[in-house]
Formats: structure tokens, sequence, C-alpha cells
């Protein structure tokens, strides 16, 4: 497949901003103090055929590793490449990363849901709290037929609400909501309502290989993390760090798996 990176394609929508180098950014910095910081990697195909899905999923366990004072780490769906019986696989590589981790569910994820309950503990709809002030909600956005589905809209809005007195959440969602990417899907619905609470700090995906920027929707600010495996996609696998400082400022950047340069950064 012949998909040109997104870091070509400038004007997909009039709301989405593309990150830039830290040095074209005057104003943003790293905190002085850091809270809170977790890191998303998403799209490492476990087993897809004609890849070396093993050596690019053992270059980023090896990447996460170096990383000091992770709060723990989310594998932003399509762990695997369909087959079911690479599930516990990759669970097995995964537990190899010294931080904490989550997981969702991406369309190339096509378990039951017997079996990812079983496999992974966790429920592809999930929601924790860490250290009392970091609400962590992780959805689901595909089926065992890797259909592209909407989020759950009530267990969205039952977890958002019961996050409203928390100062930062935090939503990890495979799939795009909005059609601004070739492969989003149409759930205004989802974005109209992950926009509305102020606490959101940014919503997190996956799945476009492609794109690795953020995009705004009423101002609230949309991630992506490019990949780290596959067969397609931006010529740097990469993964994102997030940054909270005890003052409040959030700031997320783009790290390339390979030697752990800062690729770009966007102030949240």
């Amino acid at each position: 497949m012949n998909r040109r990176p997104f870091l070509q394609k400038l004007g997909i929508l009039t709301t989405g901003t593309m990150t830039l180098p830290f040095f074209l950014y005057g104003k943003m910095q790293l905190p002085k103090e850091t809270k809170f910081k977790f890191i998303t990697a998403s799209d490492g195909h476990f087993g897809q055929p004609n890849t070396d899905f093993e050596t690019s999923h053992q270059k980023l366990i090896e990447a996460l590793n170096r990383e000091k004072d992770v709060d723990f780490v989310v594998f932003n769906g399509d762990l695997i490449h369909d087959d079911p019986t690479l599930m516990p696989e990759v669970k097995k590589v995964y537990d190899q990363v010294q931080h904490p981790y989550f997981v969702t569910r991406g369309n190339h994820d096509r378990v039951t849901t017997s079996e990812w309950d079983s496999i992974w503990n966790q429920p592809a709809n999930f929601s924790e709290v860490h250290q009392e002030e970091l609400g962590m909600l992780l959805l689901n956005c595909s089926n065992e037929a890797g259909d592209y589905l909407c989020a759950d809209m009530d267990f969205a809005k039952e977890k958002l609400d019961s996050f409203q007195d928390l100062p930062h959440v935090a939503v990890f969602i495979h799939i795009s909501q909005n059609e601004w990417t070739r492969h989003g899907i149409d759930c205004k619905d989802f974005m109209d309502l992950v926009s509305s609470y102020p606490n959101v700090r940014g919503i997190f995906h996956g799945h476009d290989h492609d794109v690795d920027g953020v995009m705004l929707y009423k101002k609230k600010p949309f991630l992506w993390s490019g990949h780290f495996g596959g067969n397609w996609g931006n010529p740097f696998p990469s993964y994102r760090v997030c940054e909270i400082g005890t003052d409040g400022k959030a700031v997320s950047y783009l790290k390339r798996v390979s030697d752990g340069e800062i690729l770009s950064g966007y102030t949240l």
C-alpha cells in the first residue's frame, strides 16, 4: 500500500494542527518538576506476515525500559494482526516492560470478548484513577470481526462524569472518532462529549500509521503516535510521551524508537 506520510499532508482539516520540532516552539518547556509521566505506543501488529515484528517489538520494549520515572504505558490498539492465537504471545512480550501497562483494543485485535478479558485481566472498556488525580479512560472501538465502531457513549459519559473532580483526565481509543483522517469514522456525539469536559487534557489515538501529529476539535487536542510495527506508515517507528507538571502544565512529545530523539512536541 502506498500511503504518504502525514508529515506531507498539511491540509487535512482546518482545525488540524501539525506538531513541529521543539526549537520552533518558543514558549514550550518541559515541566520543571514532573508529577505524572505516561507513554502511549500503538500498532505493533504482532504476527503480521512479511514483517519483522519480533524485532520491532523488542526495540520498542528496550526503548520503553530506557525511559525513567514512567507511571504507566498504554499500548493503544492493534496489538496483534488478526490471528487470535497471537494474543497470549504478545502479552509475553509486553510483560517485559518494566512499567505498569494497559491495553486498548484495535480493529486487528480479533479475539472474543471473553478471550480479551481472560488474557489481559482488563475489559476493553476500562477506567482507573491514578494517584487520586489522573483519570484514565480506555475505550473499545472494534469487535471480533474487526469492524470500526464508535465508543460506548453510556460508559464514556458515566466515567467522565465520575472524573469531573479530578484535575487531569487522559482518554485512549485506537480509532479516531472523526473523519479527519482517511481511516477515522464519524462519531460526532463522542467528539462533542469528550470535548465538553475541561479536565480532559488529551485524547490519544493509534490506527493511522502515517499520522503522528495533533489535531484540535473545539480546542481539545487529539494526538497520534504513528506506529511501531506493521508494514506501512511513517518511516520512523515512534511512541508518544506525556508529562504533567506539579504546576498542572502538560506537554506531549513524539520520540523515535531507534534512538529516543524527540521529533515533535505540543503543549496540552
